[in-house]
């Protein structure tokens, strides 16, 4: 298996943060990815932290924003090694809207997207888990986002992974019920505590599949 040199991981992190740093694997471990947005960057540590001595859990050492950029950068957070599992999502950065309305990635262009993403995936053999996009508060600050487009949003991926037999990880509904105590107040992110919330959720998604493999 190809080692990615330590240069190479950290000068595509937006900053030098731990959740970015590379993993040395322990052979005897099976090998999990982690790809997402900043939300999936809140619960890396924590998933780290509950599958120590279980799994070699890695992630895509920046944030993966859109589909768009997830076109640009698939091939390089694969890397050429080989992946038992990988936990993925997309669908926060692509509902974003400018001052007009639009969409960074307008529905129609992201379900195209992601189709393109999940075949690429597919081809690592790995077992796949799709992320749903998790709540956005009514009050949101920063850049607007509907959260009446994050159901329309997941819908559309879930459709995508109803028809590629993936399984499919509902933080959504998980977060919803308790978003008072988990979510920051006006924001998507999560509080610390309430990433490892969520990451006890998605460790049990990948114990799943690595039981399945």
């Amino acid at each position: 298996m190809t080692v990615v040199p330590l240069t190479l991981w950290l000068s595509l992190a937006v900053e030098v943060r731990p959740e970015f740093q590379p993993v040395e694997d322990d052979p005897d471990l099976r090998r999990v990815l982690l790809i997402g947005d900043s939300i999936s960057v809140g619960y890396t540590l924590p998933v780290r932290e509950l599958m120590a001595g279980r799994a070699n859990v890695h992630r895509a050492p920046e944030n993966c924003g859109p589909t768009t950029r997830g076109l640009e950068r698939i091939d390089v957070w694969l890397g050429d090694g080989s992946w038992d599992v990988i936990h993925f999502n997309w669908g926060l950065h692509d509902l974003k809207m400018d001052e007009n309305g639009e969409h960074q990635v307008p529905i129609e262009d992201y379900e195209a997207n992601l189709e393109r993403l999940v075949v690429r995936l597919e081809r690592t053999g790995a077992e796949l888990i799709w992320a749903t996009t998790t709540p956005v508060p009514l009050d949101v600050e920063g850049p607007a986002r509907d959260p009446g487009d994050v159901i329309r949003y997941n819908d559309t991926a879930e459709a995508i992974m109803r028809a590629h037999r993936i399984p499919i990880d509902d933080l959504y509904e998980f977060a919803l019920p308790q978003l008072k105590q988990i979510q920051r107040p006006q924001n998507v992110h999560f509080t610390p505590e309430g990433s490892r919330v969520l990451a006890r959720q998605v460790v049990a998604s990948i114990e799943q599949a690595l039981a399945a493999r």
